[in-house]
């Protein structure tokens, strides 16, 4: 009796504990068949697909004239699906050969356990059709696309370049990156548990949305002509560099800029500095590699010089502190608390008025009217005219003035100052002020985006761009106009005139630090028509051998270029 009592009780726990387990697991299905179904959906769903990006194709840029200066061309992905290849032998093989890869290095991505295994990335369209007709068990060719650039080296530090995976690496590819780059698609395929492709399963497509077009302010021709005047003086005068920038001072729009030697946009890691990157560390390498793709326009600082007695003229005549019949004396130098600095003109040009003294780019003129105004006041001229901001132009890495604190100009400071020395900015803040200066008195911005373009070449949005009112006034603006016209027509300026044209300019000549390398920057800025500028350019030439004065080398070169520009711009004689 007490044996059957005992047996019950065991078979009643023995019950209850089975109950207990199929509740559980009854209550862990109706879990993961209702909660939890969406992600173990998912599992299965990836297990049995294949998932293929497509690349978007990256939007062109074009000029102003809709010249195609950035595009793409079609080239191939090369892929192969471990599970599904049938003849390891024949497929290494095959790549290896038409790839010109090592067939070690193939075996080894080709016998690799993984879901898909990339061998090459942008592979002529030629040879991943050869690869494709073979119809190889495993073998995926995917058609993708690389960037192309038509005309190689024109505008290479304007325009920049894009990485393996076509986003925008320097210049106007990654500053318009969001809207050149679209959105990449999918291909998805159907396989069965071991990873093959089920037959009769279409596969299913996501299309990319390719990428916007960008139009820029550049124009082919005048870019393509500064170049070839960059290169010409380059080459004769043996300069380290040369800088070329041309733009509308009503606007800011950039017609050229130029900084020779360029880089091949289609092979931007191949160095072009004459080095040779085998001896060259790794760091070394990024180090040649950064500075060839520098754009010296507005990536690095120099001191002005001469030009920019453009500046102090028209901070010191819209103060008042000068007129132009003001006469002065100069001796060749000016003593300064205890500094000679002399005049370019060692003899000195004696007495002469506030205009000869600019014709003749006279120090010790500028350094006395530059007293006048003190220290205090230039300075603040300093920031009003915008030299203490960036110009906000659309390109990466800007680089800033480099100029003393307020509090630190000293009687010798400002001396120097005032005929562009003993502080630095770059080319584009000079051109971008001068433009200001003498367009009436409006700080533009300078830009090279002009509008984002549909496929269908509709224009989708058009870029604004800030503009500041009367940093200068319009008295102070045709004043300078008419000074400079007489600089090319009468001064130093003279080897920028050219016959039936109004041309206001000034040409500097600055010596680079240290001093003691005897080493020169000969620059030129010069706007057409005088009366009413449409362009102003300039020139800047590092480091020429031989002679190396402003007036001499730098002029030249943008007048042979206004020779042409001008008529092209339709800039008519007078």
């Amino acid at each position: 009796m007490k044996n059957k009592t005992y047996n019950k009780k065991k078979m009643l726990v023995v019950f209850l504990c089975a109950v207990i387990i199929i509740t559980g697991l009854i209550g862990r299905l109706v879990y993961l068949m209702i909660f939890d179904a969406e992600y173990y959906q998912k599992l299965a769903q990836d297990l049995h697909e294949r998932e293929r990006e497509i690349k978007a194709a990256r939007g062109e840029i074009v000029d102003r004239n809709g010249v195609v200066l950035a595009t793409n061309e079609t080239v191939c992905t090369i892929s192969v699906i471990h599970s599904q290849i049938e003849d390891a032998d024949l497929v290494t093989e095959v790549l290896a050969e038409e790839l010109e890869l090592d067939m070690g290095e193939v075996r080894k991505k080709v016998e690799k356990v993984s879901s898909m295994e990339k061998i090459k990335t942008n592979v002529d369209k030629e040879t991943g059709d050869r690869i494709r007709n073979y119809d190889l068990a495993g073998v995926k060719v995917d058609e993708d696309y690389k960037r192309y650039y038509p005309y190689d080296e024109l505008a290479s530090k304007v325009l920049g370049f894009t990485g393996g995976d076509n986003q925008g690496i320097i210049g106007l590819e990654v500053k318009y990156d969001e809207y050149l780059k679209g959105t990449n698609g999918t291909i998805l395929t159907v396989t069965d548990a071991r990873g093959i492709e089920l037959e009769g399963v279409a596969e299913d497509r996501i299309e990319p949305v390719p990428g916007e077009t960008l139009q820029v302010s550049l124009d082919y021709n005048i870019q393509a002509y500064c170049e070839q005047a960059a290169l010409k003086v380059m080459e004769e005068k043996q300069a380290a560099s040369v800088s070329v920038l041309l733009m509308n001072p009503q606007n800011g729009e950039i017609y050229a800029m130029v900084n020779v030697p360029e880089f091949n946009l289609n092979e931007p890691f191949e160095l072009n500095t004459g080095k040779d990157p085998d001896s060259l560390s790794d760091e070394e390498l990024q180090d040649e590699l950064n500075r060839m793709w520098r754009n010296g326009c507005i990536n690095d600082t120099y001191e002005p010089g001469s030009t920019f007695k453009i500046i102090t003229s028209s901070a010191c005549l819209e103060e008042g502190v000068v007129s132009l019949d003001d006469t002065f004396t100069c001796p060749g130098y000016r003593i300064v608390e205890d500094r000679k600095i002399r005049c370019h003109k060692t003899g000195g040009h004696g007495t002469e008025t506030f205009v000869q003294g600019l014709q003749n780019s006279c120090n010790p003129v500028f350094i006395d009217i530059g007293m006048r105004l003190g220290a205090e006041r230039f300075y603040d001229y300093f920031e009003q005219f915008g030299l203490l901001s960036l110009t906000n132009i659309d390109l990466p890495g800007e680089a800033g003035t480099i100029m003393h604190k307020k509090e630190d100009i000293g009687t010798v400071e400002l001396a120097t100052m005032t005929f562009g020395q003993s502080f630095q900015i770059t080319p584009i803040q000079m051109a971008t002020t001068v433009s200001s200066l003498i367009n009436g008195g409006i700080r533009v911005t300078p830009h090279l985006g002009m509008a984002v373009l549909d496929r269908n070449g509709e224009t989708v949005e058009e870029f604004q761009y800030e503009t500041q009112d009367w940093i200068v006034s319009k008295e102070t603006s045709e004043t300078m106009r008419m000074l400079l016209k007489s600089v090319v027509e009468e001064g130093s300026g003279k080897n920028g005139y050219i016959e039936g044209y109004s041309i206001g300019g000034k040409t500097a000549t600055s010596q680079t630090l240290p001093r003691s390398a005897n080493k020169y920057i000969a620059s030129f800025i010069g706007f057409a028509p005088a009366e009413d500028p449409q362009i102003l350019g300039m020139v800047v030439i590092h480091d020429p051998q031989g002679i190396y004065y402003g007036g001499t080398i730098a002029a030249p070169v943008l007048r042979s270029i206004y020779d042409n520009v001008l008529p092209y711009l339709g800039i008519e004689k007078n």
